[in-house]
C-alpha cells in the first residue's frame, strides 16, 4: 500500500506541487469572490436583515424597488451622472494626453503633476473640493467674483449638484491620460510621416490617424469609465455626510444600496439593488461592445 502511494505520489509530484502552490488563490477565490456572489443571489430572494434569520419571500425585493421613488431618484442621478462623465473625460482624456505626447522641456514633470492627484484618497479629495466649491467662502467663487462672474451655488442646487460632482472626477482622471498616453505611444510613427509628406495638418494628423488608432484604447476607456461611474459612491457620500441632499439630488444609487444594507438593515433589498446594477452594467457594456464593431479600428485592419 505505501509502495502504491510513493508510486501516486511521485507520478503526480508536479501536479500535487502545483495545486499546493494555487491552494491560497483558490481558497481567496472561493472565500472572498464566489461564496459572496453566490450567497447575495440568495439573499436578494429574502427577507434577510442581517442578524435575523432570512425569509424568502420571492422576487418582493424587486417589486418593492420598483415601488419606490427614492430608487428611481437615485437611478435618475447615477444615469444624469454617467451622461456627463464619461463623455467629459473622454475629451478631456484624449485631449490631455495629446498635449503631453508632445515633446517639450518639463514633458515628464507635467505628466507627473497629471497624476499626482489620483494619488490623493478620495475621502481627502472630497474634502477639499468641497471647500473650494463652498458658495460662499470657497476659492473658486472668490475667482469667479474677481473675473466678474456670478458664481454657482455648487452644492447647494439641485441643477449644480451632478456637475459638481462630475468636475470634481475630472480633476482625478490621471490613470485614464496615463492609459490613452500608453496608446498613442502604439502608433507607429511611419503614418505621422507620410502624412507629413502629403501636406497633412496637425490637425488632419488628429482626425485621420491619431483618433481611429486610439479607439481600442477609447474602447476600453469608455467601459471602465461606465463601470467606475454607474458605482459612484464615495464622492457624494462625504460631500452630503451621507444624506443626499439637496433634495435628493446626490442620491446617488451605490448610497442607496449602502443605506439600505447598513442603516435600515435591509439586507434582502441591498443584494437585489446590487444585482440590478449588475444587470444595467452588462447592459450597457453590451451596447459599447455592440457598437464597437462599426467605429473601433485596429492597426492592420
Amino acid at each position: 500500500m505505501r509502495q502504491i502511494r510513493a508510486g501516486f505520489f511521485n507520478k503526480n509530484k508536479k501536479e500535487i506541487t502545483g495545486w499546493l502552490f494555487a491552494f491560497p488563490w483558490l481558497a481567496g477565490l472561493i472565500t472572498f469572490y464566489i461564496y459572496p456572489l453566490i450567497s447575495s443571489i440568495f439573499y436578494s430572494f429574502t427577507a434577510f436583515k442581517g442578524i435575523t434569520p432570512e425569509k424568502f419571500n420571492g422576487i418582493q425585493n424587486y417589486i418593492d424597488l420598483v415601488h419606490d421613488g427614492i430608487f428611481w431618484i437615485s437611478l435618475k442621478n447615477t444615469f444624469v451622472y454617467t451622461v456627463l462623465v464619461v463623455p467629459a473625460s473622454l475629451i478631456f482624456g484624449i485631449l490631455l494626453a495629446i498635449i503631453l505626447n508632445v515633446k517639450s522641456e518639463g514633458q515628464g514633470i507635467y505628466r507627473v503633476i497629471t497624476f499626482i492627484p489620483t494619488l490623493v484618497p478620495v475621502v481627502a479629495v472630497s474634502i477639499i473640493w468641497q471647500w473650494l466649491l463652498n458658495s460662499q467662502f470657497g476659492l473658486v467663487n472668490y475667482i469667479l467674483y474677481k473675473i466678474g462672474l456670478p458664481g454657482p451655488p455648487w452644492f447647494g442646487s439641485e441643477l449644480w449638484a451632478k456637475p459638481s460632482v462630475a468636475l470634481i472626477s475630472l480633476w482625478t482622471i490621471g490613470t485614464t491620460v496615463l492609459i490613452y498616453l500608453a496608446g498613442l505611444q502604439d502608433i507607429p510613427k511611419d503614418y505621422y510621416e507620410a502624412a507629413t509628406i502629403d501636406g497633412s495638418s496637425a490637425f488632419g494628423k488628429v482626425i485621420h490617424i491619431t483618433l481611429p488608432l486610439l479607439t481600442p484604447v477609447i474602447f476600453f476607456n469608455i467601459i471602465m469609465g461606465i463601470i467606475a461611474a454607474v458605482q459612484q459612491f464615495t464622492l457624494p457620500f462625504v460631500i452630503t455626510n451621507g444624506q443626499g441632499i439637496p433634495a435628493n439630488s446626490m442620491m446617488f444609487y451605490s448610497m442607496l444600496l449602502y443605506k439600505n444594507a447598513f442603516q435600515y438593515f435591509k439586507m434582502g433589498a441591498a443584494n437585489a439593488m446590487a444585482w440590478i446594477m449588475f444587470v444595467m452594467i452588462m447592459i450597457l457594456t453590451l451596447i459599447v461592445q455592440y457598437t464597437s464593431k462599426k467605429w473601433v479600428h485596429y492597426m492592420g485592419e
